[in-house]
């Protein structure tokens, strides 16, 4: 979890595959109106997100025997929407500054439905989940690898 440009895509499918575990990226479920405001440069609602969250917690609900979810997860309800459907959920928080982020959408501005203008909107409605029970932190600066051995020695009970 994370804002836009983070790795979550990047780093989920990875721990999926190195887990074996099923992969589910977010930004598919959205509605499409939600994608069209995207798009638009329009920052999406508590609103917009509610039937996505709906449609997260019951994909993590249709795969038991493990998943990983890329979703941005930016606000503590959210994530406590996402935990009532799947007890024991662990979130992955990549940190990131809003300079790298920023590079990053930018980078990949083609690629992609979420446009640079709404960085700062996800940095805005971010609340950090570093306090909380299940969350490991980590620094989206560092390498691939490195991120996932951390997400792997953490999901695998080894520590974070």
């Amino acid at each position: 979890m994370g804002v836009a440009g983070c790795g979550k895509s990047s780093l989920g499918q990875a721990l999926a595959e190195a887990l074996g575990w099923v992969y589910i990226e977010g930004d598919a479920h959205h509605a499409p109106a939600s994608i069209a405001k995207m798009r638009a440069g329009i920052a999406l609602t508590d609103a917009d997100r509610s039937g996505w969250l709906d449609t997260l917690g019951a994909e993590l609900v249709r795969h038991p025997q493990g998943v990983v979810l890329a979703c941005s997860a930016l606000k503590r309800a959210y994530r406590e929407r996402l935990r009532a459907a799947r007890p024991g959920l662990g979130f992955v928080f990549l940190e990131i500054t809003r300079e790298l982020s920023l590079q990053r959408v930018a980078e990949r501005a083609a690629d992609h439905l979420f446009p640079v203008s709404l960085v700062d909107s996800q940095f805005a409605a971010l609340e950090s989940p570093v306090d909380e029970v299940g969350v490991l932190s980590v620094d989206a600066a560092l390498s691939r690898g490195e991120q996932l051995n951390q997400a792997l020695a953490w999901a695998k009970g080894e520590g974070a």
